[in-house]
């Protein structure tokens, strides 16, 4: 089944699917490293094109399965949702994008072996395909305990078997501030090149390095909170910028498209800024929505729970509702108590995101001022140039008889009825997206109530090969 529909299991087979085996055989000993077993992760990137994950955890089990009656180690390698993040008292608290574990990794690999160090003895057994090639055996006494896997990625799956030294890079500093105190090696054995990666500080480390190349108003703001074997852990920090850089992460997965938590946290900062703003009397009448808050705001959101339900197209956005309150009420707490205790902090977040509402809002006032006279940029495809001027000339003559001023024509491939504005005389994106939104609303008032200018331009008689699309 998994080699039919490997996309089902790890997202794609292209390079981002390929990476995802090794995370699924990393994840396994972070898993480890949550239960409190394992301390250090070593990768090996191969010159033949294999990779080794060697962790230091307590070793697969390797006495034969109850029911099964092979080894479990066996079992976890060969049987779908056979692992131990399927069995609550395993792992409390288990990473892992779908919960498939190794059996996938085994499944669409060319060769894996695998390496159980476990009460004083060493074993090992080999995998093709999914397949067990050989019997587990026992070759020597071991020294500690802990499991290597190493496996080939199978060519006739993978557009591409190259694993590239950045991807992972990436991925292990995040699984280190995630993890305080775990320790993970990166070696690339063809490049010659190897790292370290480690974090004492968790997340107020991690928000740091995202600001490293930017100026901080404040150090980062920290909590932790714990409900019902569901922890929430936060690190807030704005900077003099206006961008937003929201990271969230549920079980050590980056939730690329958000999701329930992610939801709860901009609704809880919200409230609490507004709250603390009007109270020290920062705003007068009126409140700062979402997109004011968070414009400088770096923030790592990291969520630690049972069962987690993932959607979206790449399984990256977390769906279990009772999240959403969960995470609001946990930061509403944290972040008001933080304010009442640090004013200079709480003054200098809520003077920046107030002033620059002042200034959004002066911007919008100027620009509904001016000219606000309906153009259309037309823009026409084809591949004769006269064809373009004959069809551009009747589309003028149109637009002229309804007041349009048009801006054109322009012979490239794409939509004609673009409203457009002088973007040189905005300060702010805000500024322009809500000018934009009034201005996109008064174009439908304009055309809406008759349909005559968008029906004479559809109903045009022009030459073939010429494309024209209609836009509001």
């Amino acid at each position: 089944g998994v080699r039919k529909r490997p996309s089902m299991y790890i997202g794609s087979t292209g390079k981002d699917g390929l990476h995802h085996l090794v995370y699924e055989v990393v994840d396994n000993s972070v898993d480890e490293a949550l239960a409190g077993f394992c301390k250090k992760i070593k990768v090996t990137i191969n010159k033949n094109g294999s990779v080794t994950v060697e962790d230091d955890g307590r070793g697969i089990p390797v006495e034969p399965h109850p029911v099964l009656k092979i080894p479990a180690v066996e079992v976890a390698l060969t049987k779908l949702h056979a692992g131990g993040k399927f069995d609550k008292k395993t792992y409390l608290i288990s990473g892992g994008l779908h919960g498939v574990g190794v059996s996938v990794v085994n499944a669409l690999s060319e060769k894996l072996v695998v390496e159980v160090k476990r009460d004083g003895k060493v074993y090992v057994q080999e995998y093709s395909k999914g397949i067990t090639k050989t019997k587990l055996k026992e070759i020597g006494k071991a020294e500690g305990t802990g499991t290597t896997i190493t496996f080939w990625p199978d060519e006739e799956i993978f557009s591409t078997t190259i694993f590239d030294y950045k991807v992972l890079e990436t991925r292990f500093r995040e699984l280190v501030f995630l993890n305080p105190g775990l320790k993970i090696f990166l070696i690339d054995e063809e490049k010659d090149k190897k790292e370290e990666f480690y974090s004492a500080g968790g997340l107020i480390e991690f928000v740091k390095w995202l600001n490293r190349t930017k100026e901080a108003l404040h150090k980062p703001i920290y909590f932790k909170k714990e409900v019902d074997h569901s922890v929430i852990e936060a690190a807030i920090q704005y900077n003099t910028t206006y961008q937003e850089n929201i990271f969230g992460f549920v079980n050590t997965i980056n939730t690329v498209e958000g999701g329930t938590h992610v939801s709860g946290f901009k609704t809880a900062l919200t409230r609490v800024i507004n709250d603390y703003a009007k109270n020290k009397n920062l705003l007068k009448n009126e409140s700062l929505m979402g997109d004011d808050v968070r414009e400088g705001l770096t923030v790592v959101l990291s969520l630690k729970m049972q069962e987690p339900q993932f959607e979206g197209q790449t399984k990256t956005k977390l769906g279990n509702s009772e999240m959403k309150g969960f995470v609001d009420s946990a930061v509403t707490q944290a972040l008001a108590e933080f304010f009442e205790e640090n004013p200079a902090v709480a003054k200098k977040i809520t003077s920046k995101v107030a002033a620059k509402k002042k200034v959004v809002k002066k911007d919008v006032e100027k620009l509904e001022a001016q000219d606000t006279k309906l153009k259309l940029r037309i823009k026409l495809k084809a591949y004769d140039h006269k064809i373009i001027d004959n069809s551009a000339r009747q589309i003028i003559d149109i637009a002229n008889r309804y007041g349009a001023e048009v801006l054109g024509p322009v012979p490239l491939p794409t939509e004609i009825l673009k409203y457009t504005v002088n973007r040189s005389s905005f300060v702010h994106k805000n500024a322009r997206e809500q000018f934009e939104m009034r201005v996109h609303k008064r174009l439908i008032d304009i055309l809406n109530p008759n349909q005559e200018i968008i029906e004479s331009l559809r109903d045009l008689n022009l030459p073939s090969g010429v494309d024209i699309t209609i836009k509001i």
